[in-house]
């Protein structure tokens, strides 16, 4: 945007002078040649201020003009990850020289702040499908059919924090946008695995995996937590007979052995979705 012309200090008193005489907005744009809305601005600020000179700046001018700022928020748009470091660089390159501060304070402007990205599984496309049939397939069940089933998964537990953070430039309520966040692969390590089950009524035992689990261990298991978990979650729910188990596994995932011996070690697994005292 070009800079508008500047009155002299003459003008702007002459200006005063003729208000003082008692002419109008009107008359006196007409008689020098001037804006009235410039008139009135000037005289305006001589009854707030009692002076016609230029007051000081508020603070300094910003040092990245409108296009440069459509430039950075289009670059953080398109990928929140951008470092501040990076922006400086593609300034620079168009020829506008200035700190990372600088770029931080301008994006804080525009509504942005810097965050730490929010981890989510790493969901494919066969994920996202299987997940929207599970949802339209159930669209339908009542809550009386939600509360016979009965969840079980496993999760890591890392002891010292060795997950790295990276920050983003986002806006609020945009912390679950698919750009926003770090996507996080199951099982990727970690010191501690634990198993546990839950169902609307409550939460069932907690067990601590030890090792490497194989089909033997996850039965065993499945026997020493999980139909402990089940009995004492149905004694809340009066009335109901038996309860439905959805697990969260690949069956061949923590396994060895043949493929032949795969499936038999989980065959018996199968016939535990359904769970009946």
């Amino acid at each position: 945007m070009a800079k508008t012309k500047e009155l002299s200090k003459d003008v702007r008193d002459k200006i005063v002078d003729l208000h003082k005489a008692g002419m109008g907005y009107k008359t006196i744009a007409k008689q020098l040649g001037e804006k009235v809305t410039t008139v009135g601005a000037i005289i305006r600020k001589w009854k707030k201020h009692k002076l016609t000179a230029n007051l000081p700046w508020s603070g300094a001018p910003c040092k990245i003009s409108p296009c440069g700022v459509s430039m950075i928020m289009r670059t953080v748009r398109n990928q929140p990850r951008t470092t501040r470091e990076e922006l400086v660089n593609d300034l620079k390159a168009a020829g506008t020289i200035v700190t990372k501060k600088t770029v931080g304070n301008t994006l804080r402007r525009e509504g942005l702040k810097s965050c730490c990205a929010r981890k989510v599984p790493l969901l494919k496309k066969a994920h996202l499908q299987a997940r929207l049939k599970f949802a339209t397939e159930h669209l339908t069940d009542s809550e009386e059919d939600w509360v016979k089933v009965l969840w079980s998964d496993k999760t890591k537990i890392e002891l010292f924090g060795i997950n790295s953070t990276r920050c983003v430039w986002r806006r609020r309520k945009a912390a679950y946008d698919s750009k926003n966040t770090i996507p996080t692969v199951k099982y990727g390590g970690g010191n501690i695995m634990l198993w546990g089950c839950f169902s609307a009524k409550g939460t069932g035992q907690l067990h601590r995996i030890k090792g490497r689990m194989d089909g033997a261990m996850y039965r065993q298991m499945l026997g020493e937590n999980l139909l402990p978990s089940v009995r004492a979650l149905k004694r809340v729910m009066v009335g109901y007979s038996s309860m439905t188990m959805i697990q969260n596994a690949r069956l061949r995932q923590q396994i060895t052995g043949s493929r032949r011996s795969i499936l038999r070690s989980w065959s018996g697994l199968v016939s535990l979705q359904t769970l009946i005292p």
